[in-house]
This record gives C-alpha cells, sequence and structure tokens, in this order.
C-alpha cells in the first residue's frame, strides 16, 4: 500500500515546490553527477533503510493500535456470570440456562439436582499415538514463543537440574531429577516442538537418575516426575517413558508400605527406602496424601500391575471413612494414627486445595462408577457454599474464606492457590453434576481476574484479604509480605475449563491480559522470573526463579487457552493432573 504512494526516484522526492522546480532540478543533478559510486551506493542503502523503517513502524503502530483498541475494550469485561446474560453463554449439554436465570443465591445443593451428562465419554487406548498440530493464531504463537524463550533459558544454563534460576543464570536442585525436563515432555509433545521433545527424550534415556542419596516428597514428585513420564508414554506411545514411570513408583511405594496406617509418609529416601514425616511436623498434609490416586492408578492399569492402584486408593477409602464436617476437611493428618488433626484450619487453598479436586477427577478417571467418590465431593462443595463462601460488601465479590485452627472461625483470606476451584466446578458441570455448581463458578471466576485486575502490574498476588463491613475502605487488598507472583497455572488452569465448557471468548480475553503481564514484568534475558511484588511496576523484586509448573501449567494452559479449537485437549479424552499432565480416561 505504501510503496503506492511514496516514489523513490531521487528528482522528484525532494522537490519542495512548483516555482523551484527546474532550479532545483539543474542544481541537484549537477551534485548528483559528482558523487563517486561508492558515495551514491551510500545514499541509495540509507534511502532503502529509511523508507523501510518508516514502512515497518507504520505496519507496527497499525497492529499495537488494534492491540490496545483491544485491550482497552476489556478493562470492564462483560460480565458473563450474571443471570440475565447466562443465556448468551455455550452452556455443556444439558444445562438449562432458564433455569440458571432462577437462581438467586448460592444455597446447599441437592445431590439430586442432576443435569445430563456429556453425550459419550471417549476414554483412550493406551499407548494411542495422539498428534497435536495446531493451527496457530497470533495469541496461541505468542504464547508458543514465551514457552521457546523460557526454554531455551533452562536449555543454556540448567539442562538436568530441577529448575532455572533465569537473572543469575545458574540452576537451583530440589530433588535432583531434572524436574523442568520431565515436567515439560507433554508440553513439548502438545506444541509440537520434536527436536526439543526428542532431546529431552534423550536425556530421560542416558542422564535420568534415581540414585541419589536423597529424600523427596511423595506428592510432587508423584505429580511432576510420575505424571509427566504418564502423560508422556500416553501421548506419544514411546515405551521408555513407562518404564521410567514404572521405575519411580516403585520407588516411592515405601511411603505406603512402612506407615502403619493407610496413609502414607510424606518423604522417602530413594536410595535407603526409608520413609518418614516431614522434619518439621509428625503429620501429612491432607492434601498431599490424597492427590496421588490419579498417578498410582494409570500406573497399575498401564502397567498391569495393580499394587500401585490398590495401595493408593486405599488413602481415598480411609478418608471417605473419616468424619468430615459438612464433608470438608482439615489440612493435616496422621500417618501413625491414621486421623485427622483436629486443631488444624480448614480452607480450599495451601494443603487442602487437591483433595477436592482428586475427588472429582478420580470419578471421572473410573468412568463415574465409584459412587463414594461422586458424594464426598457433592457434599464437600454444599460444605464450601454454607461454610466458607462470602460476598465482599463494596462490589459484591464472591470468594472462598477460611476456618482457622482451633476457633474455626471464619478468616476471610483466600490464596490464588483456590482459583482453581471454578475450572473444577465446570468440569463437573460438564460430568453432569449440579448446574448450580456453574454459577458459583462463575462468581469465583470473576472474583479471580479482579485478583489480576486489580494489580498496577495486572498479575495477581500470592493471597488476597477481604473486608467484611462497607465502611472498610478496601474489600479486596494485599498484604506485602503476601505480594509475590510465582508464576503461577491456577486461574489460567480454571480459564481454560471454563472455555473449553462455555467457548465464552472472553476467558480468551482475561487470559491475553494476564499473559501480556507476565511478558511485561517476569520475562527477562534468561527465561521468566517469580517476582516479589505485584503492587509496584517500577519495583517488582524479581526473585530470580521458575519452577517446572512454569513449563509443565501455566504455558500449557495459555497455549491450550488461546487455540481456534478449545477441544485441543478434550475433557472428554483426558483427565488432567494436578500438574497439568493429561491421564487417559478409563471406562471402568
Amino acid at each position: 500500500m505504501i510503496k503506492d504512494h511514496v516514489s523513490l526516484n531521487f528528482d522528484t522526492v525532494l522537490l519542495t515546490s512548483p516555482i523551484q522546480k527546474y532550479s532545483c532540478k539543474s542544481f541537484y543533478r549537477r551534485c548528483w553527477r559528482q558523487l563517486s559510486k561508492l558515495q551514491k551506493l551510500i545514499f541509495y542503502l540509507l534511502t532503502s533503510i529509511i523508507l523501510i523503517s518508516l514502512l515497518l513502524w507504520l505496519i507496527g503502530t497499525s497492529r499495537n493500535l488494534e492491540e490496545l483498541s483491544e485491550t482497552n475494550s476489556l478493562k470492564l469485561p462483560q460480565p458473563t456470570i450474571w443471570p440475565q446474560d447466562i443465556s448468551k453463554l455455550n452452556l455443556p449439554n444439558g444445562v438449562d440456562a432458564v433455569k440458571l436465570n432462577e437462581i438467586e443465591d448460592i444455597e446447599p445443593l441437592d445431590q439430586k439436582e442432576q443435569i445430563a451428562a456429556p453425550a459419550s465419554n471417549v476414554a483412550t487406548n493406551l499407548g494411542e499415538d495422539v498428534q497435536f498440530m495446531p493451527a496457530m493464531g497470533h495469541r496461541q504463537t505468542a504464547v508458543l514463543n514465551a514457552f521457546k524463550h523460557a526454554w531455551k533459558g533452562y536449555c543454556s544454563y540448567a539442562w538436568g537440574h530441577d529448575h532455572v534460576k533465569p537473572i543469575s543464570r545458574k540452576y537451583q536442585d530440589w530433588f535432583n531429577l531434572g524436574l523442568t525436563i520431565v515436567d515439560s515432555l507433554d508440553t513439548l509433545w502438545i506444541m509440537n516442538l520434536k527436536k526439543e521433545f526428542d532431546e529431552a527424550r534423550e536425556w530421560v534415556s542416558t542422564s535420568f537418575n534415581l540414585d541419589h542419596y536423597k529424600d523427596v516428597n511423595l506428592f510432587e514428585t508423584t505429580i511432576r516426575v510420575l505424571g509427566g513420564f504418564l502423560s508422556a508414554y500416553h501421548l506419544s506411545g514411546d515405551s521408555l517413558f513407562l518404564d521410567k514411570s514404572l521405575d519411580i513408583g516403585t520407588r516411592l511405594m515405601p511411603c505406603f508400605t512402612k506407615s502403619p496406617s493407610p496413609i502414607p509418609y510424606s518423604d522417602v529416601n530413594l536410595i535407603s527406602h526409608m520413609a518418614h514425616s516431614p522434619k518439621w511436623s509428625p503429620d501429612s498434609s491432607t492434601a498431599e496424601v490424597s492427590t496421588i490416586q490419579l498417578e498410582f492408578r494409570d500406573l497399575s492399569r498401564s502397567t498391569g500391575t495393580q499394587h500401585f492402584e490398590t495401595v493408593s486408593f486405599k488413602v481415598s477409602e480411609h478418608i471417605h471413612s473419616l468424619e468430615k464436617p459438612d464433608g470438608l476437611v482439615p489440612i493435616y493428618i496422621n500417618p501413625n494414627t491414621g486421623k485427622f488433626h483436629r486443631g488444624s484450619e480448614i480452607k480450599i487453598g495451601a494443603r487442602g486445595d487437591s483433595y477436592y479436586e482428586y475427588l472429582l477427577k478420580q470419578w471421572i478417571q473410573t468412568g463415574r462408577t465409584i459412587d463414594f467418590l461422586k458424594n464426598d465431593y457433592l457434599e464437600a462443595i454444599d460444605g464450601i457454599i454454607t461454610q466458607l463462601v462470602r460476598t465482599s460488601p463494596k462490589r459484591n465479590l464472591t470468594y472462598i474464606g477460611e476456618l482457622k485452627a482451633g476457633s474455626r472461625d471464619f478468616h476471610p483470606k483466600m490464596d490464588h492457590l483456590v482459583c482453581y476451584l471454578p475450572g473444577t466446578l465446570a468440569l463437573g458441570v460438564h460430568y453432569g453434576m449440579p448446574s448450580s455448581h456453574m454459577r458459583l463458578a462463575e462468581k469465583l471466576m470473576e472474583t479471580c481476574y479482579r485478583m489480576y485486575a486489580d494489580q498496577p502490574t495486572f498479575l495477581s498476588p500470592e493471597i488476597v484479604y477481604f473486608g467484611t463491613k462497607v465502611e472498610v475502605n478496601q474489600d479486596m487488598y494485599v498484604n506485602i509480605n503476601d505480594a509475590h507472583s510465582l508464576l503461577r497455572p491456577e486461574f489460567v488452569e480454571s480459564l481454560w475449563y471454563m472455555y473449553q465448557i462455555s467457548g465464552n471468548t472472553t476467558y480468551q480475553d482475561w487470559g491475553w491480559l494476564i499473559f501480556q503481564a507476565f511478558e511485561r514484568h517476569t520475562k527477562v534475558a534468561g527465561g521468566f522470573t517469580s517476582i516479589g511484588n505485584v503492587l509496584d511496576p517500577e519495583d517488582t523484586r524479581p526473585q530470580d526463579m521458575t519452577e517446572s509448573f512454569f513449563f509443565a501449567e501455566t504455558l500449557k494452559y495459555l497455549y491450550l487457552l488461546m487455540s481456534d479449537d478449545r477441544h485441543m485437549l478434550s475433557i472428554d479424552k483426558y483427565v488432567v493432573n494436578s500438574e497439568g499432565h493429561p491421564l487417559p480416561i478409563y471406562n471402568r
């Protein structure tokens, strides 16, 4: 377009007015003849560079204006959660928009209130070679490029180690298991990064080593390493990953077999096989011991060795048998006694969160055949609604608080970790749970979005607090000690579930704004870093750390969220573990 209006003819470009036309023309021709060939060449080059730069600047300006227009239109996003708009959503099969409109308050749920399950539940065949060949738009390409940038930093400065320190360009080891490589295998596959996947596979084949006299955490090793290998096996069909899964699964077994109760110990030494509680407490975290069943069940069914599923599922059966007020669990449980630490907190955030997630996902994984998992999940959601859900006095933000240790008084504190819950609720509705769960999910999505949008960096802090009285200046606020961001995935995970289930592109737009904030405030030369302060764009206090879950979850969910094919990774075929690793759904 610009080339049609800009002449490269030297004689006409430099004319200033019709009156000067002939005198200027004669003068400039004489000057031109006096130039050497080298000078003329330099002139041509400089002119070309100026014109090309102008063209690129005009194109970039146009794109930036489009992006700015799009961003500005989202600063006050269209509410997708209120009754008058709910009919506009592309709801899952069987959800009655009229009935949703009739729900005015969130109340304890009747377990009989059900909606139709999805029309089909296709289970994958083991070893199926699943290929992901995305046709990418510019947003998904941007996420892919961000992953490549972060991966390059890890490969350059931390290859074979657990985590990269992208600012100092060093590494950090936790379990000495190459966590970032194993955690990233399925992300590499889904993003169709074949060269990088092959290099990671070669490292697993030649360098992955469990012969370290090192204590590892049962939960973290299960969801990251066992889950990572199993997912890579199912996506690629490569038996190497199943062999590694069997090795790591076997070495984790002493946590179960050495415990005097069905509750496993939290830690085990990979060489001595000594299992024990954490050094700081005799208790295990309730979320940790109840968030390993997907992986060990899949290991049993992939290898034909029933023992893994049996011992891990005994944990769920045992917790089911314990008394749980309103279906809610204290966050600590003792492996020696098999009982809850009664004085501990009740919350949906740290150390409590994924207990509720895995009730639902185990039920889905087993073809919806184990009734107590479903019933415990329904009872727990009822308990959350009656005991933990509140609304802020000024903006009517729905949030989930905590019950304090000992007194069980309500505490208006909400971890960013809680933002996984709306995605889990939506997944449950997709599989036939009460339709009113979707309303709660949508309200929580608005609150989680505000946890980002209210901050000057557009990044959520680790924890927020809510005012409980109208006279309080802020109904959501952040303490400086909780203002850090670890590049966590929970909200973008829920965005992905909500987008896949509803088709509402507002969730893509929210995710795009968050991704842009990651790019703006956490991107460094060596990758992306966690930051210590989301409250000041000029003083973010970079922490020089990239957790493996940034590769395994945050960027994976953003990549899937930005896909034009919202079923790119179908929740009808896969159940996704707590670390973002898809595992097949079974029919039994």
